[in-house]
């Protein structure tokens, strides 16, 4: 499942926290960081499924 996650992680990253957090802080810090910039998104995403 967590190879899933990853593949949603680097092509819709708040997708990828939502799977692996739901809605709560992370989710909405990704969405900003996303709108920021997609590479802090994707990182940020991954750095959540990976400490999960």
């Amino acid at each position: 499942m967590d190879i899933i996650r990853i593949i949603f992680a680097i092509l819709l990253p708040p997708v990828g926290v939502f799977l692996q957090v739901g809605i709560g802080l992370h989710f909405w810090i990704n969405i900003l960081l996303t709108l920021l910039g997609y590479i802090p998104g994707i990182v940020h995403a991954v750095w959540i499924i990976a400490k999960r």
